[in-house]
């Protein structure tokens, strides 16, 4: 009874890792100017090119480096069609969702012949959740993250892109190249997101992001479009995640109980939504020469 609570908080650490990574990642995005709805198929083609890169090397680094590559592939298709082809970046999303979840299930057919899961693979194998480099990954991601945000030229040049894309522009800043730097960073973290599922799990499986691309959104919405205010959302939807895992062998509905995060998200979304406010220009299309017609 006594390291009840310390094996609980490991948990919720260890379920939050994933929405920690995407959700930072999704601030560099929308501070940028850019909703990344994508971050669900960024995640999953993250955790595919794991299981695929360990499967086939038997090395826990190579299926890292395979991910992230994944993970940056989709993120420059979703930012070549949303920044420099100017498409609506919902509807965009949306479909690289799509198409990853496609691609991945014929991935799966044609290197593992099965449409439902991959071979077993290793994993990182560490003693213990504090020194895996993922979760290693996730803390230095929120540090890095505040600092690059909010303490360097890059940073101020991000949020002036996301906030006024015209008037960054008039003062010398590429746009579509501050825009697209933003989904990048979103793309590899959810990536790295996506690896550290595939390795808790062993395996990769069919879908097995499941929602959580959309819930790290939501946690990023609640942190207030900062890294440091997305890794607590991110612990608040982790716990919950967790209780969810308790709760299925006591005597509420297993339906209700797997909602329960979902449901949670949305209440905190429309306690929260009202007193947050986005960079004025995310979702926004930038047209250079907009200001001259």
């Amino acid at each position: 009874m006594g390291i009840e609570p310390l094996v609980i908080l490991l948990q919720i650490v260890r379920l939050a890792v994933p929405y920690i990574l995407t959700s930072v990642g999704a601030t560099f995005s929308e501070r940028g100017g850019v909703v990344n709805l994508a971050l669900e198929g960024m995640m999953l083609v993250g955790a595919f090119g794991a299981a695929f890169g360990q499967y086939r090397t038997g090395s826990a680094l190579a299926g890292i480096f395979l991910a992230v590559l994944c993970g940056l592939g989709v993120a420059l298709l979703f930012a070549f069609i949303t920044v420099s082809l100017k498409a609506d970046q919902i509807v965009a999303g949306i479909a690289i969702n799509i198409l990853v979840m496609g691609a991945t299930r014929f991935g799966l057919s044609l290197l593992f012949g099965s449409s439902m899961n991959s071979e077993r693979i290793a994993g990182v194998e560490v003693l213990s959740l504090l020194v895996d480099p993922l979760f290693l990954a996730a803390v230095v991601s929120v540090l890095a993250g505040h600092l690059l945000l909010f303490k360097t030229p890059y940073g101020l040049r991000l949020r002036a892109t996301g906030e006024s894309a015209e008037a960054a522009d008039s003062a010398g800043i590429n746009v579509d190249r501050m825009r697209y730097s933003g989904v990048l960073v979103s793309g590899a973290l959810a990536a790295l997101a996506g690896a550290f599922l595939v390795f808790q799990q062993h395996t990769f499986t069919d879908n097995m992001s499941a929602g959580r691309g959309y819930i790290a959104l939501a946690a990023m919405i609640i942190g207030k479009w900062t890294p440091a205010g997305a890794a607590l959302a991110s612990l608040l939807f982790a716990a919950t995640e967790s209780m969810e895992i308790w709760l299925q062998t006591g005597w509420i509905p297993s339906q209700l109980v797997q909602s329960m995060p979902y449901i949670i998200t949305l209440l905190v979304l429309a306690g929260f939504v009202g007193r947050a406010s986005a960079p004025r220009d995310a979702g926004i299309p930038f047209e250079k020469n907009r200001r001259s017609e």
